[in-house]
C-alpha cells in the first residue's frame, strides 16, 4: 500500500543511530516498573532504554549493575537494595 508520496505506508525508513545509555559495568539506582514476560526478570529503564535485570519484583528500588547490552535492551545484576 503507497502513500502519497510513493513510500510504503508505515514506513519511515531506517531508524537513526542512537548510542545506548548505558555500558556494561556501570551501576545505577532504579525502580523496578513491570515484570518480563517469562516472570523471571523485572523490568526497569534507562533513559528510555529496557533493562532486565534478574530475581527483581515490580516495586523494587535497587543498585544495579549492567551485564549486557544488546540492540534496545540491556541486562543486569542487583548490586544491592537502595535505600531511596
Amino acid at each position: 500500500m503507497e502513500g502519497k508520496s510513493g513510500q510504503l505506508a508505515g514506513f519511515s525508513g531506517p531508524r537513526p543511530f542512537r548510542l545506548a545509555p548505558v555500558k556494561v559495568g556501570e551501576e545505577y539506582s532504579v525502580k523496578i516498573e513491570s515484570a518480563s514476560k517469562r516472570g523471571d526478570s523485572g523490568v526497569a529503564r534507562i533513559q528510555g532504554l529496557v533493562v532486565f535485570v534478574a530475581n527483581a519484583k515490580v516495586g523494587q528500588q535497587v543498585k544495579i549493575r549492567i551485564t549486557k547490552q544488546g540492540s534496545g535492551f540491556a541486562a543486569a545484576e542487583i548490586v544491592a537494595e537502595s535505600k531511596d
